[in-house]
């Protein structure tokens, strides 16, 4: 069982995100044990303040570093330390093998940062690992944390009802997913591929690959680079890059 933690100072926004959806399935099968924790409950304070001025000027406010480390002090309960993970714009860019290394873990904490950042005293005694959903600005930490959760929790083996729709998934070996199609058979002039009508499954594997791999070349050829890529793979690449060439 994976037990995830959340830290925030805005915990009914996880109130949805825990009530449906794949998290909630894999806390109600018992794989997932999912928290959310107030920071604020953490605070010394009558104002339960969890920022403060930075020091040195400027604008914005700073997370206090000490509710921080309380509740994560508190949450160190395991024989096996817990992996920490900030939501941060400066930290490595969230992708599908970030999501398969943080599932192998017994105990995630995800601390959702907000206004200018944490205190950096956070990171010398934590030492976290931060990562990033993106080059870009959100208000907080709190849906980033929701997007790293749900695609771990994906990752737990038994959370998705089919475990043949996760390892097809877009970037599960490193390729765009392959075109879907469902009834009807036509809709405004437009087909459903012959291939997927014939019945002939090896002939459907193999249209899938090499759509996965035509779509893969033409919207990320930079995935291609670590993409896991066997012998069959190499050889449609080479022949759609023939037919190009």
């Amino acid at each position: 069982m994976l037990r995830i933690d959340f830290v925030t100072i805005f915990p009914r926004m996880f109130d949805a995100f825990l009530a449906e959806g794949v998290i909630a399935r894999g806390v109600k099968q018992g794989l997932l044990d999912v928290h959310v924790h107030d920071l604020r409950d953490y605070t010394s304070d009558k104002h339960r303040s969890t920022d403060d001025e930075a020091y040195g000027g400027g604008p914005g406010m700073v997370m206090l570093a000490e509710p921080v480390l309380r509740v994560v002090e508190k949450l160190n309960v395991d024989i096996q330390k817990p992996h920490v993970v900030m939501t941060s714009p400066q930290g490595r860019t969230f992708t599908q093998a970030i999501a398969k290394e943080l599932a192998k873990k017994q105990h995630l904490i995800i601390l959702c940062g907000r206004y200018e950042g944490f205190d950096e005293r956070i990171r010398e005694s934590v030492n976290p690992d931060e990562i990033s959903i993106g080059d870009f600005v959100v208000s907080g930490g709190e849906i980033p944390a929701m997007l790293i959760a749900d695609a771990v929790g994906r990752m737990i083996e038994g959370v998705v009802g089919n475990s043949g729709s996760v390892e097809e998934d877009s970037f599960f070996n490193g390729l765009l997913d392959y075109p879907h199609y469902t009834r009807p058979e036509e809709i405004r002039g437009m087909r459903v591929p012959d291939v997927l009508l014939s019945g002939h499954h090896e002939k459907i594997r193999l249209w899938r690959r090499e759509q996965a791999l035509r779509r893969t070349l033409r919207l990320r050829p930079d995935l291609l680079k670590n993409a896991e890529l066997d012998d069959e793979a190499r050889a449609i690449l080479r022949k759609i890059e023939n037919e190009s060439g």
